[in-house]
């Protein structure tokens, strides 16, 4: 497989994008698959960094996951930075869509890729006890990220009690304060970011300014059964009425983050990675 032979498409039925599209012609032509040098590496450092479910890696492993990273080129993973992978939106009734391919899992770490069309969204969004790794491929996007703030300061415990709400926007619910950790524009290529189960931005939303490809590593993956279930939030304003925050000072870099449910529109496209492949050569190897 050529890089030019990569193209984004999604499902003919719902239209919009385009999806790794292989030329089938010069596919056949190998009997071996095309293996990316970078993304073999980054697969086994994997392995070595999430041993255990769960386990946040160690800083000498994070920075080395970030040094393969950082040197992670689209061409890694069979795009090309010339491509035009998405077509122009021609529907204006409803956002454009965003698509996602894995290209490996397991229980203890998974090597994903994100496509969004120019003004595409990721809602902001959290990854519970997660250790995640962003690398921006291609395009330009703004993102923007929180961490909880623990409103007692005789407890490490972030999973405080959220405080009532006022009933501002006529929904009810409750809200917890949050302290903003980034909101910038990133163009590609640019530094790994690496957020963590408590800290590092964990609660994050990305906004495609141009065509955007974003490479994660997640360790580990989302799991309802293992309670690791993404919850989508939005930033509200309003009359605070709990006395747990009567301290707390609202001003810039703080917000107030209540639970949401995604609207349907924004629902996620997945399509099957047809990129350059992983190669399994440990016999030992215990992910599937």
């Amino acid at each position: 497989m050529t890089v030019e032979a990569a193209s984004l498409v999604r499902r003919s039925d719902e239209g919009a994008h385009h999806a790794y599209k292989l030329i089938k012609k010069r596919r056949c032509r190998k009997r071996v698959r095309h293996i990316s040098r970078n993304l073999q590496h980054l697969f086994h450092s994997c392995q070595t960094a999430f041993k255990v479910p769960g386990i946040v890696p160690c800083a000498s492993h994070v920075k080395y996951l970030c040094r393969i990273l950082d040197g992670m080129k689209p061409e890694d993973v069979g795009l090309s930075k010339d491509l035009h992978f998405f077509k122009p939106k021609s529907q204006i009734d409803r956002p454009p869509r965003v698509t996602s391919a894995t290209n490996y899992k397991c229980d203890k770490f998974e090597l994903c890729i994100f496509f969004l069309p120019e003004g595409a969204v990721i809602p902001l969004h959290n990854h519970p006890e997660m250790t995640v790794f962003n690398k921006l491929l291609l395009g330009t996007m703004r993102i923007k990220a929180y961490d909880w703030v623990d409103l007692d300061p005789h407890t490490s415990d972030s999973s405080i009690s959220p405080p009532k709400f006022s009933d501002v926007d006529g929904t009810g619910g409750s809200a917890r304060l949050a302290k903003l950790k980034a909101n910038g524009t990133f163009t590609a290529p640019c530094d790994t970011s690496v957020l963590y189960p408590t800290s590092g931005g964990n609660i994050h939303e990305f906004t495609a300014i141009t065509p955007c490809a974003v490479l994660d590593v997640i360790g580990p993956p989302y799991s309802k059964d293992d309670g690791r279930d993404c919850t989508h939030y939005q930033q509200v304003d309003g009359q605070l009425d709990s006395e747990e925050v009567r301290n707390v000072k609202e001003e810039d870099g703080y917000g107030w983050l209540k639970e949401t449910e995604i609207p349907k529109e924004w629902e996620m496209d997945r399509i099957e990675y047809m990129g350059p492949q992983i190669s399994y050569n440990n016999p030992n190897h215990s992910c599937s």
